[in-house]
């Protein structure tokens, strides 16, 4: 298993995936992070994070059911595992003791 770190974009597909539920395929999940971030990103680089979030163990994924609207293929759907779950909330609590420790007057700017 690679590295248990989670960049940027590996943090937002784990929360998009967690959003979406049993609508996490990679077309709703390209078109739910264009929405919610306001990002495009590639398939490509879409396909290439997911499957290094399922090497990582953070993901797993199977195949759904044939639809008639799909043509009859068959699309993957995604999960968060334990572990996923996991390293969302490490980075999470991370993310809120380091924001606690800024003084509120850092956060103000100057227009001078």
């Amino acid at each position: 298993m690679k590295g248990t770190n989670l960049g940027e974009f590996e943090e937002l597909l784990l929360l998009v995936v967690l959003i979406l539920q049993d609508e996490a395929y990679m077309l709703r999940i390209k078109d739910e992070i264009k929405n919610q971030v306001n990002r495009s990103i590639s398939m490509g680089a879409l396909h290439t994070t997911l499957s290094r979030l399922e090497q990582k163990d953070f993901l797993k994924s199977e195949m759904g059911g044939a639809t008639q609207e799909r043509g009859g293929r068959r699309k993957r759907i995604y999960e968060l595992t334990a572990a996923g779950k996991a390293a969302l909330n490490e980075v999470k609590e991370m993310r809120a003791s380091l924001w606690s420790q800024v003084p509120a007057m850092e956060l103000k700017f100057s227009y001078a």
